[in-house]
């Protein structure tokens, strides 16, 4: 039996849920549709939220014959046989080719379509879950226009309920009585996937017997029992994944707690915790730095608490390493000092390290002039002035302290050095 959600698809623009930024009125592609001017297209989003339903509509106003395949299944040759139809196609205005998740085409699959694409033959809708900047052949992409397609919100989302229970008791020729508690439930549960939320209300209808001219009245305890898990779309080697842990590391260098937990939480649930720990080790150095050096050293013993724990108790270490790092004051000062250093290493002459530098633990040392180091601990208050930096560097600086208490005690302790210090 065909799924309630592609029963009740809608058959133009104005029936189109969501995606106003899209659809909306004056919206670019909005217009085209309108002027049915239709281009290569990538359609990029997650599932259920309209991408198929657009392809189809786009097919109809424009009287193109629409030709869909999928990239997990298709091959070259089956493009060769869509070319070969159409010298006998009739009334049509062109064919256009619905490709889902073209990011499953490798290269030289993508390549065969630019023929096709240049000359007309074929106007391409491809569709895909992950980045097309990220998947799509490059000649491919830069002959499309990208459109992201959004996760729908709640109140969409209930409005396709609602058609659907309409639809539904003209199928069962029954009046269906849902409250609105259970409606938000089920578009809660959907996690923005409108195809779910609609296959969901259809299979939670099939629950109850049919009997004629008898109300199917739906309990919200039927509702909670049927949909146990909420949708979770996670692809721990897609866009969602980087999304996330670039997410976390932003919201703690925010000092946003509240935030940064969230997305810990989405990792968690995606069972990244090589991920999230390893990510976490880097923050500690990258982003809280000298402000806390402790940090490190606490976030290593909880992350490796977490590792050793496993899911779903390492939830607990990881949240405490999480809530610390977001909380603690923060400093990347000697993350950009390195930064400064591999630029000046990559792009100029830095020399060789100081003769006085160099290593002295063989025969022979002292001959080829590696004399001269001055050891600090022999000296006044552990310093001794002396040159470290290559001659060409000298007098370089790559380390500027910032403005917090640890590394304002580090600052007064190097400028306490006075004129004995020579920061080259």
């Amino acid at each position: 039996m065909i799924p309630l959600a592609d029963r009740i698809r809608p058959k133009n623009i104005q029936e189109v849920v969501g995606q106003t930024h899209l659809l909306g009125e004056g919206k670019v592609l909005r217009n085209l549709i309108d002027n049915k001017r239709i281009v290569n297209m990538i359609f990029f989003g997650p599932p259920g939220v309209g991408k198929t339903t657009v392809a189809n509509i786009i097919s109809q106003v424009t009287d193109k014959k629409l030709y869909r395949l999928n990239a997990t299944t298709a091959s070259i040759k089956d493009i060769h046989l869509i070319i070969k139809e159409l010298e006998s196609l009739i009334g049509y205005k062109g064919v256009i080719l619905y490709l889902d998740e073209i990011q499953n085409f490798n290269k030289k699959q993508q390549q065969s379509l630019l023929e096709y694409m240049e000359d007309g033959r074929i106007t391409l809708i491809a569709s895909t879950a992950e980045n097309p900047y990220h998947y799509v052949y490059g000649p491919l992409l830069s002959r499309s226009m990208v459109f992201e397609f959004r996760p729908l919100g709640e109140e969409d989302i209930i409005d396709s309920l609602k058609q659907g229970i309409i639809f539904l008791s003209k199928e069962f020729q029954n009046e269906i009585d849902i409250s609105d508690e259970s409606m938000s439930y089920i578009a809660l549960m959907s996690g923005g996937d409108l195809r779910r939320a609609l296959n969901s209300l259809e299979l939670i209808v099939y629950f109850y017997p049919n009997s004629d001219n008898s109300t199917i009245e739906i309990a919200f305890e039927d509702v909670q029992e049927i949909i146990q898990n909420k949708g979770f779309a996670f692809d721990n080697k897609g866009d969602n994944y980087y999304d996330a842990l670039s997410a976390l590391q932003k919201s703690i260098r925010g000092s946003d707690p509240d935030a940064a937990i969230f997305y810990a939480g989405i990792l968690l649930k995606g069972g990244q915790l090589i991920s999230i720990c390893r990510r976490l080790l880097v923050i500690a150095s990258e982003d809280i730095g000298l402000a806390y050096s402790q940090a490190s050293s606490i976030v290593y013993a909880l992350t490796q608490s977490a590792l050793q724990v496993g899911l779903p108790e390492a939830r607990i270490p990881i949240a405490h390493a999480v809530i610390l790092l977001a909380s603690s004051p923060k400093s990347n000062t000697s993350y950009m000092a390195l930064n400064s250093v591999m630029e000046d290493i990559n792009n100029k002459n830095i020399g060789s390290i100081p003769l006085h530098l160099r290593d002295t633990h063989y025969q022979g040392a002292d001959k080829l002039d590696r004399t001269g180091y001055k050891y600090p601990h022999n000296y006044e208050g552990n310093y001794v002035s002396q040159q470290y930096l290559p001659d060409q560097l000298r007098g370089t600086k790559y380390y500027f302290p910032g403005n917090n208490k640890m590394e304002n005690m580090l600052k007064q302790y190097l400028d306490s050095l006075g004129d004995k210090k020579t920061r080259d």
